[in-house]
Parts: C-alpha cells; structure tokens; sequence
C-alpha cells in the first residue's frame, strides 16, 4: 500500500516589521502643559516666536497652538499679571503692562543709564514712521532743519533702514522703519502706530538726554545728508 504524499504545511510570511512593536502614537500635550511651555518658550526668546515657529517646535498643530495662546494671552490679561504677551512683529512676546511702566521705569533707571533718543531723533523717527518710504530731503522738509546725524544715529540703533532709492532727480535714498522699531515700540505691525497726539505723549514720556545727546545731534543735523 503506497503511503499517501504528505503535503507541505502553509506558512504565514512573517516580515522584519512583524517582529517589531508598533512606534508609539504622538501624545499631544495636555492644554496646560501646552500652555505651560508656550509661556517658557516666549519668555526665554528674545526673537517674538511666530505660531509656526512654536507649532513645529512642540510638534503640535498651529490650530492648537494658535488656540493656546489665545487662552495664555487672556490669562495674562487678568490684573493680577504685570505682564502680558502681546504680537509682535509677526511673533508673541512678553511685555510689561502700561500701568507698570512708572513703577519699572523708576525702577531701572535707579539701575543703569537707560537708551536714550533725543529729541530730534524721536520727530525724525516719526516722520520716517508715518511718511515711510521717505528720503532726507522730505524729512528735512518737514521737520525744517536738515537731520545727517540723526538718520546716522536711528541707522545705528536700527529702527530705520534704507529702503532703496526714489526715481527722481538725484535717486536720494529711501527710509523705512525696521522690525526693531516694531519691537521697541511694542507694536504687531504698523498699521498700530499711535496717533499724533499718542506720539507726544511717548515723546514726553520717553528717555531723554538734552545735555549728551540732543546737543551733538543737533549740531550735526547742519551737515547735508547723503543722497
């Protein structure tokens, strides 16, 4: 009697894969450990961090980050808080409330000498800031006294920045506010700028150094600016 073939037993393919357990799923953050870091994140930089700059250092969807910070920003609002977290510059930042400022300018000007604009370079920086693209010529013209230095001294602080040159007779250069503007000035964009009668108030309420700085600017605003 012929013994009856054997057939062969089915195997299951078994990959490399198989054998490996399944990576974990992206715990998301919970809403206060959200908020939490968002807060850490904002406080330590000194670049306003944008929602897709947080978003993509967290892992967590802009949506959600947007959401969280609108939550922090409200908290921050609460009078217990003297500080708040504004936009600014396209970013989020931490800033002290308007209703501290006395208190933390007494504070640090008992400290160390603060920066100082003069009084000239706060109206050329006004001019810049609300006629902006402007040239040294218009600002001479509105201000009524020509202003070298002063341009010199806001390029070095870099709140204003060339903005290449008018298509006129000569090709004077143009001048723009920068995003450092925007971040000393507290500001999202420009379209925050203060009113004229806000300005003064800044203006009279701003660090200002009549002896050591007004005197060597102005006697540099009789040089002609270059074009």
């Amino acid at each position: 009697m012929e013994e009856d073939e054997k057939q062969p037993e089915s195997r299951e393919t078994i990959s490399i894969e198989d054998l490996l357990e399944p990576a974990p799923e992206p715990v998301a953050l919970a809403e206060a450990q959200l908020r939490a870091m968002l807060e850490a994140i904002i406080y330590v930089t000194e670049e306003p961090p944008t929602v897709a700059q947080l978003a993509g250092a967290l892992g967590e969807p802009a949506a959600r980050v947007q959401a969280a910070l609108d939550e922090l920003v409200a908290e921050f609002e609460k009078p217990e808080h003297g500080l708040a977290i504004r936009e600014v510059a396209g970013g989020f930042k931490m800033t002290t409330k308007p209703e501290h400022h006395d208190a933390v300018r007494a504070f640090v000007k008992r400290l160390n000498p603060p920066l100082k604009l003069s009084l000239p370079a706060l109206e050329t920086l006004a001019v810049v800031a609300y006629k902006q693209p402007v040239t040294a010529p218009e600002i001479m013209e509105i201000r009524g006294v020509q202003g070298a230095g002063v341009l010199k001294t806001l390029l070095e602080r870099k709140l204003i920045a060339e903005a290449g040159r008018k298509n006129v007779i000569g090709k004077p250069i143009l001048y723009k506010t920068t995003k450092e503007f925007l971040l000393q000035f507290g500001l999202k964009d420009l379209t925050e700028l203060p009113t004229l009668k806000e300005f003064e108030e800044i203006r009279r309420l701003a660090f200002t150094d009549s002896e050591s700085a007004a005197a060597p600017e102005a006697s540099s605003e009789a040089a002609v600016p270059e074009s």
